[in-house]
């Protein structure tokens, strides 16, 4: 089957893209999973939108400054002037955010934002809502259980992908193919993502020559339950901190303030190097504080976070919870232009976290996320839409993967992996961990190992190489 436009990704920005194309259009969104398990589903705190004409300047200078003025600062532009267009549009088309006693959205602050401009829906579920709305509003095939391991490219243009459906190999070909694979959350040890965000397209896009940009800068949440056995660990959303929740040391010490006067509303990395840096030093726990809020404010608030820590023996407000950093967001990702176009590559797209526009920076700013991918999706396929479609003949595609499937170790060289990204190429890095790193991946990928982890492997490479290639701190690369 040859489709007009295939979009790897059930996420926000695949599913924003997929509603911008006409109906008409031969469409099929491919998800690994079911398509809920992504990590829009996951997102608590909201979205951000420029509040108005005024407000873009400022919303700017918040987002260059929490990237430490390594962004592409027309890609920002971009960002906070479109939100005026998508925000509207996605409420006209019915989203509905939460609103005060009167019907007015309620707009909440988070670290580094100098204004409150940030929506959100079900009190701490905005990424659940968003995404069965935009659920909804598809009007093209979705197709699940599909597993991308190829690009199929030749002579500069992009014609299809190799996948794993239903366990089976298909080839799918289509005119344009847009990337909304997510970032690279599950080769960490301690991460906030979906189980399925595992870096396959990057790994892809490292055996392609296809250019990747700032991998060096990984995103990692200050603020995260990490005493469970799943690999996605629990997230305690940024809005509580900008509502007015303490992070305090063993014995109540609000201690971040002798690392940044902003104290709990500095930018992620430093709120993250600052509780990573203080139990290093004490060996105590750091905590999470919420005894300051109203018990029925605070379960309306945030309604999932007070349930979800319910079930495992928290009573919120009154209950402090022991917090760690964790892996939360890829910064950097595979490069393209403000249309989310891959530079040499025809026909091929990417948007959402697994792009690296610049629009980030060193250190994306809380809530941005959602943002980026709803309109970068929507400049995607303004563009395709618009440009002149050419008659292509398909080339022969042939090659084959014996080792698509896990080896019989892969789970062993997995788990490593994830630990050597956590210890080596986290929050704190070294030059000598970093080599550690670079050597130990080395040796993996010259084991036999089926095809998923030899993607995952080439893309924490990229990782490694990046930071290497950094000798100073920046955002958040923070190398000792």
């Amino acid at each position: 089957m040859r489709y007009d436009v295939l979009i790897i990704g059930a996420g926000v920005a695949g599913l924003y893209a997929a509603m911008n194309i006409p109906k008409e259009k031969r469409v099929l969104v491919v998800c690994k999973d079911i398509p809920w398990e992504c990590n829009t589903f996951y997102a608590q705190g909201g979205m951000v939108t420029a509040l108005d004409e005024n407000d873009i300047e400022s919303h700017v200078k918040d987002t260059l400054e929490a990237g430490a003025y390594h962004n592409d600062k027309e890609a920002v532009e971009i960002l906070s002037r479109t939100s005026l267009e998508t925000t509207k549009d996605i409420i006209k088309k019915g989203m509905e955010f939460d609103v005060d006693e009167e019907g007015n959205i309620v707009y909440t602050k988070e670290a580094a934002h100098s204004t409150e401009r940030i929506v959100h829906a079900g009190g701490d579920a905005t990424g659940r809502y968003m995404h069965y709305f935009l659920m909804l509003q598809n009007r093209h095939q979705l197709q699940r259980n599909t597993l991308v391991y190829d690009l199929l490219i030749e002579n500069g243009r992009c014609f299809g992908v190799k996948a794993l459906v239903n366990y089976k190999h298909k080839t799918i070909f289509a005119d344009d193919i847009i990337i909304a694979s997510g970032g690279v959350g599950s080769l960490y040890e301690f991460n906030t993502n979906s189980r399925t965000v595992s870096a396959d397209i990057h790994g892809i896009c490292v055996e392609k020559g296809i250019e990747l940009a700032d991998m060096e800068m990984m995103q990692f949440h200050p603020t995260v339950f990490v005493k469970t056995p799943f690999a996605r660990k629990l997230l305690l959303t940024e809005a509580l901190r900008g509502e007015g929740a303490h992070v305090v040391a063993e014995d109540g010490r609000r201690f971040l303030f002798d690392y940044d006067e902003r104290g709990e509303l500095a930018s992620r990395d430093i709120v993250s190097r600052a509780i990573f840096d203080h139990k290093r030093k004490t060996g105590e726990e750091v905590y999470l504080d919420f005894s300051m809020f109203d018990t029925e404010w605070f379960s309306k608030r945030f309604p999932n976070i007070t349930r979800s820590f319910e079930a495992i023996g928290y009573n919120f407000p009154q209950d402090r919870v022991p917090i760690s950093p964790a892996f939360h967001y890829a910064v950097g990702g595979i490069k393209c232009d403000t249309n989310g176009c891959v530079e040499g590559i025809e026909g091929l797209y990417v948007i959402g976290e697994a792009s690296s526009t610049g629009v980030h920076g060193a250190n994306r700013l809380a809530s941005n996320s959602l943002l980026e991918g709803v309109v970068f999706a929507k400049r995607a396929v303004d563009y395709i839409l618009k440009k002149e479609k050419n008659e292509v003949e398909i080339p022969k595609f042939d090659k084959e993967y014996k080792n698509i499937v896990h080896h019989e170790k892969d789970e062993i060289y997995k788990q490593r992996l994830r630990r050597i990204m956590w210890d080596d190429i986290g929050v704190i890095r070294t030059k000598k961990g970093l080599l550690k790193a670079k050597n130990a991946i080395y040796d993996m990928k010259n084991r036999d190992i089926g095809r998923l982890l030899e993607l995952r492997l080439n893309t924490a490479s990229a990782i490694v190489e990046a930071a290497l290639k950094r000798k100073e701190s920046l955002g958040t690369h923070y190398i000792e």
